[in-house]
């Protein structure tokens, strides 16, 4: 898969208002061209945001982690489509992402399936009633992805590599829990830093607090495409 550099880094516009989100995008300027926005920013009117986005040129990976009855999913995602987003996720549950394939059929819109959630571990899934350890659960969810038809994953990065063998070549890697190093963790437990995420073989990054609260966040923006593309 050739995408330009400048086009695997995705920026999360994790802020609580457009006026946030607004000065964010002009100040990268740019440096960026692709967004995320997801619940936070989409309930305080991100929906419109995002087709001022499209409207000025740049991608939006519009990360609502769709999960519902059939129907409901795929009425969802036609609507979505038609919004000229480039990205939309997807909980990855067979019966969910055949829905939304379907739906998405013809579109450019790039579905991707979320295997297990960066912030989850072991013992979060655990609790959550699941007998299967985070890293099999991922495969096995991006195993059923890859059977539905759906354009990508998304997973941790240090999950990579292991999921890119059951893909194949093709899908979208989409990974979170990026991380420059000297960077905080956060809540995320299963991170690593740009340059080791890209050798891995993920295909796209997503990085928010590191650049959204920088002092300087179109510096940090260069750095990690810097970093990305030495990698």
């Amino acid at each position: 898969m050739t995408i330009a550099m400048r086009d695997r880094l995705i920026v999360g516009l994790d802020v609580p208002t457009l006026t946030e989100a607004d000065r964010i995008v002009a100040t990268l300027g740019d440096t960026v061209s692709f967004y995320k926005i997801g619940h936070q920013l989409a309930f305080a009117g991100g929906l419109g945001f995002a087709r001022e986005l499209t409207g000025a040129g740049k991608k939006v990976f519009l990360d609502m982690k769709l999960l519902d009855i059939d129907n409901t999913v795929a009425k969802g995602v036609e609507n979505i489509a038609r919004m000229g987003m480039s990205m939309l996720t997807i909980h990855a549950y067979p019966k969910a992402m055949r829905a939304a394939v379907e739906a998405a059929r013809g579109s450019g819109l790039t579905l991707l399936g979320v295997t297990v959630l960066t912030s989850m571990d072991d013992a979060d899934l655990k609790e959550a009633g699941y007998a299967a350890s985070a890293r099999d659960l991922v495969l096995k969810r991006a195993a059923q992805a890859r059977d539905a038809g759906m354009g990508g994953i998304v997973c941790a990065p240090t999950e990579v590599a292991e999921v890119s063998a059951v893909t194949g070549a093709g899908m979208a890697l989409v990974t979170p829990g990026i991380r420059p190093a000297g960077s905080e963790r956060g809540d995320q437990k299963r991170i690593m830093t740009p340059a080791d995420a890209i050798r891995a073989g993920s295909t796209h990054l997503v990085v928010a607090r590191p650049v959204v609260a920088a002092e300087d966040p179109k510096a940090a923006a260069q750095a990690i495409l810097d970093e990305m593309a030495a990698a």
